[in-house]
């Protein structure tokens, strides 16, 4: 099967269902039952695979994994409670006091708090780079760097780095690529191919589809040799491949309390059956903006990398097959021009999610990036003329007339 909702829609579940039910159950159970001591205390042991508690494995979420690692050809999918929990427990799986990473410049504003000020605080150094530059990289590692990290396409200002040659640099200095796919979802982009060792995601954003749920992913392609990570060498011995998924559920995901939850994983599976129709939606919303943010004067500047015009086409459609998600910006005159034109949406919600069903708004400048500088937010590209638009899947026509009727004096 080659398509991606038919794959989807057709793996079957880890256990036969006795009522031959067609929709994974949700087992909202805490606990789970075993037949005798003898088998419990195996399971303890890690001879018996089985489940026991939900915040260290569940059947719904187990399945929800399973459909991950199918479809993305994965050799391990952990599912978390968020997507920041599925990078925190990343980066403090494989780093440890005295470690660093390198990572992009430009990255979601929590993404960049949690590295300079939450592992900050625990001796986890943080060595920011332009990612989009790889010649950069390189001077930057040394004997305690663990890995380099990267958002496949950044937000909002939509930057893209050739991650085949951040892949060859990692693969050069045995240390990690990991890659922040949220914005360029499982249906166009395939991190193993690309030589990415893990992947993080907020399945919160595309996966949930419609702000259902939080939740985030953390997929293991099984390219690297955990022989070469210090903080995870000793558990290959018993769990060779798996030694850094067992590094997860033994410490971080089980003690910090960091598990998806049954019904949330319900929501998953039934998000991620339809992701590839959404996302198609989306991009050919995207490709009709920009043609109608080109053609207005009102409109000073669009960045979206699925438009020809932009510096990063080439690399999206190497990529991510031409649809590099569905987040775009665009530029008025002023600040004032943007609070205007965003107050008088109708259809468009001004919220700060992204890649939900519905199309929301947000002036990143006066939000997200608030708490910093002027001159921060500047030689991050952030500008106060600029609004970041997450296209969803209403009608073009729709969503062009309520910027019209906004953009009307």
């Amino acid at each position: 099967m080659k398509s991606f909702t038919t794959r989807s829609l057709n793996i079957a579940f880890p256990k036969k269902d006795p009522h031959n039910a067609l929709a994974m159950p949700i087992y909202e159970s805490v606990a789970f039952e075993f037949a005798s001591a003898e088998d419990i205390a195996a399971n303890f042991r890690g001879e018996l695979p089985a489940h026991t508690y939900s915040r260290t494995s569940n059947p719904t979420v187990e399945y929800f994994e399973t459909k991950v690692k199918t479809i993305t050809g994965a050799h391990q999918v952990l599912a978390l409670s968020s997507g920041m929990a599925a990078i925190s427990a990343t980066i403090l799986a494989v780093c440890k006091q005295g470690d660093n990473i390198i990572s992009g410049k430009n990255l979601f504003g929590h993404t960049l708090a949690l590295f300079e000020q939450s592992l900050s605080a625990y001796g986890i150094d943080t060595r920011f780079v332009d990612t989009t530059n790889p010649e950069l990289i390189e001077p930057l590692i040394d004997k305690n760097t663990r890995a380099i990290y990267f958002e496949t396409v950044t937000n909002p200002q939509l930057e893209i780095a050739d991650i085949s040659r951040l892949a060859e640099i990692a693969n050069r200095h045995n240390i990690l690529l990991i890659a922040d796919s949220t914005v360029t979802p499982p249906s166009v982009f395939s991190s193993k191919s690309l030589g990415v060792h893990i992947e993080v995601m907020s399945a919160t954003k595309f996966i949930s589809g419609g702000a259902t749920s939080f939740g985030g992913l953390i997929i293991d392609n099984g390219l690297y040799d955990w022989n070469k990570n210090p903080n995870c060498l000793k558990l290959t011995e018993k769990f060779g491949k798996d030694a850094f998924i067992a590094r997860l559920r033994k410490n971080y995901y089980r003690n910090m309390g960091m598990p998806m939850t049954a019904h949330t994983a319900n929501y998953m599976i039934s998000g991620l059956d339809i992701l590839e129709l959404r996302v198609e939606r989306c991009y050919q919303n995207c490709m009709k903006l920009g043609e109608y943010f080109r053609q207005n004067p009102k409109v000073t500047r669009v960045d979206y990398p699925g438009l020809k015009d932009s510096p990063y086409y080439d690399l999206a459609l190497k990529q991510f097959g031409g649809v590099p998600g569905s987040v775009m910006t665009f530029d008025l005159k002023s600040e004032e021009e943007c609070f205007r034109f965003m107050n008088r949406l109708q259809i468009i919600r001004r919220a700060t999610n992204l890649n939900d069903n519905k199309s929301l708004i947000i002036h990143p400048y006066s939000t997200i990036y608030t708490e910093f500088s002027e001159n921060d937010r500047r030689e991050m590209g952030i500008r106060p003329s600029m609004m970041r638009l997450s296209v969803g899947i209403e009608g073009s026509e729709d969503l062009i007339a309520d910027m019209e009727q906004a953009l009307d004096e």
